[in-house]
């Protein structure tokens, strides 16, 4: 990794307005930037906010991948084909496409999670249904040195 990237952690919950614009939590926004790229984040069904930092990065390693073959570009091209270079208007809202908030299946409210490198927006029913990682997570953590 080359220059130290933003990181992100919490959560909050809120709304899309009528016209389908997400405010970017103020906590997030700073470290985010501007321009940034909102996009999917398969396997997961929520969207994902990037600082072009982070991004930049992404797309390097994606270039510097061997073999192009047809799964890859494939892959490369829907995860493209649902990706946009965004920007927060002066209330702090960004704009989630329709085909966006499809995938995700957002209808309203929200919930904005700090993710490390990136910022993850659940449909809050989707984000309830996540069954919190009781058993595992000490044993992951412990395995991490944490």
């Amino acid at each position: 990794m080359h220059a130290e990237l933003p990181r992100f952690a919490g959560s909050e919950q809120h709304a899309l307005d009528h016209k389908g614009r997400l405010i970017v939590p103020a906590r997030f926004r700073e470290r985010l930037g501007s321009p940034f790229v909102l996009t999917i984040a398969p396997p997961d069904p929520c969207l994902a906010l990037y600082p072009m930092p982070t991004w930049v990065e992404f797309c390097g390693r994606l270039e510097a991948v061997p073999v192009k073959d047809e799964r890859y570009r494939r892959s490369v091209r829907y995860l493209f084909a649902h990706s946009e270079e965004s920007e927060c208007d002066a209330q702090g809202r960004v704009m989630v496409p329709l085909r966006l908030r499809t995938y995700a299946g957002i209808e309203r409210n929200v919930v904005s999670v700090g993710l490390l490198t990136r910022i993850e927006i659940w449909a809050k029913e989707r984000y309830e249904f996540q069954e919190p990682p009781t058993g595992e997570l000490p044993t992951f953590l412990s395995e991490l040195g944490l």
